[in-house]
């Protein structure tokens, strides 16, 4: 068994910032992507024990996405109506400049008394470049251009002046004022990468503060925080990235229960939208056949929840939930990145049932758990 991280385990959701409920569901969607929604649902979320929102980044509309808001504006805007929460915004190497980002980063930094983080996705969606006028680059190169943009970033945020010469970005003598906020074991705004490949592993292990994962079950974990923390110490690190693990959450009061909502989600799916989906994102695959790729081996299952969410099986009661949670803590997961059918009603479910277990089964398994934050 991996060394477990003495910090409590974390604890983030998807922000429904697009339409679609992130998913290919054609019944009645529960879940809303509206501000005022989503400015609820982020306080829901503080109160229910979460502590981190990822925002999604979708430039034109796509499949079942078919309006979009700004990822890091999004991210912005949640910040300034929590008090702890801390929004991690999603960004594209390619339509942002890393410099730029690093000073809007910065700003959002000390607008939120340092709660914001940011994640670089190399991206899939060949139409989200082409449209804008901007090259679309293969699989591996991208995840060149974005180990660069991490560089970048950490560059601009750490050195006076910053500078940096690579293959697509070069930066000179930049000296950025104010520079984000900083104290001991937070030197500077969370970077986050996520994916399954290789190169999406390899910019995890080398340059990230957290490396994300697409749904996987125990034995995949496994494998995963292996190969993250030999590349990290491959590079020099003195310790590795957090490891998230992203997952679809149904907590329901018997398991029979939460599986029929399971079965009605599958039954309800739009099929042709999942298999235009299904379609899209292979083809922005490696293109050396790297079987870890994301959704390189999904299922049309699979592919109806984000990033393989039914494949980490957080699906049952909330002792069964809280159970295989910690399960994969004790493997060397730090975070669930979690998915819901309805967000409002279900974080606020599982923070009064889920989350409280958790921090139960933490305790008697001998690792910390402080208690659940509460606020006034």
């Amino acid at each position: 068994m991996p060394n477990v991280d003495s910090r409590p385990l974390s604890f983030a959701y998807w922000v429904p910032n697009i339409s679609g409920g992130l998913d290919g569901f054609t019944a009645e969607q529960p879940t809303d992507w509206s501000y005022q929604y989503n400015i609820e649902l982020a306080r829901i979320a503080e109160q229910a024990g979460f502590e981190y929102a990822l925002t999604q980044v979708r430039n034109i509309g796509s499949h079942e996405a078919h309006y979009q808001y700004e990822s890091t504006s999004f991210a912005l805007a949640l910040l300034l109506a929590t008090e702890r929460l801390k929004v991690i915004a999603a960004v594209h190497p390619g339509l942002w400049h890393p410099g730029v980002l690093a000073s809007w980063l910065a700003t959002a930094d000390h607008l939120s008394n340092g709660r914001v983080a940011v994640n670089v996705v190399s991206g899939w969606l060949k139409d989200e470049f082409t449209q804008l006028g901007e090259p679309w680059l293969e699989h591996d190169e991208r995840y060149r251009r974005g180990a660069e943009f991490i560089q970048v970033l950490q560059a601009m945020w750490s050195s006076r002046p910053a500078n940096f010469v690579g293959d697509f970005y070069r930066i000179h003598d930049v000296v950025l004022q104010p520079a984000p906020l900083s104290w001991a074991g937070r030197p500077h705004p969370e970077i986050c990468q996520g994916g399954n490949s290789t190169a999406d592993r390899d910019n995890g292990g080398r340059f990230s503060n957290w490396y994300f994962s697409n749904g996987s079950d125990f034995d995949g974990v496994v494998a995963q925080v292996a190969d993250i923390r030999r590349i990290a110490a491959d590079s020099g690190r003195s310790e590795p990235p957090r490891f998230g693990l992203n997952g679809f959450v149904i907590v329901r009061d018997t398991e029979a229960e939460a599986h029929a909502v399971l079965r009605e989600i599958i039954a309800k799916s739009d099929l042709p939208t999942m298999q235009g989906f299904g379609t899209t994102v292979r083809s922005a695959q490696a293109p050396n056949g790297d079987h870890r790729d994301i959704w390189a081996d999904s299922s049309f299952e699979d592919l109806m929840r984000y990033n393989d969410g039914f494949r980490t099986q957080l699906i049952g009661t909330a002792e069964q939930v809280a159970e295989r949670i910690v399960a994969y803590r004790k493997l060397g997961v730090n975070l669930i990145l979690a998915e819901f059918l309805d967000f409002r009603e279900d974080i606020q479910a599982f923070g009064r049932t889920v989350l409280p277990l958790v921090r139960e089964l933490e305790a008697q398994a001998g690792l910390s758990a402080p208690p659940l934050p509460a606020l006034s």
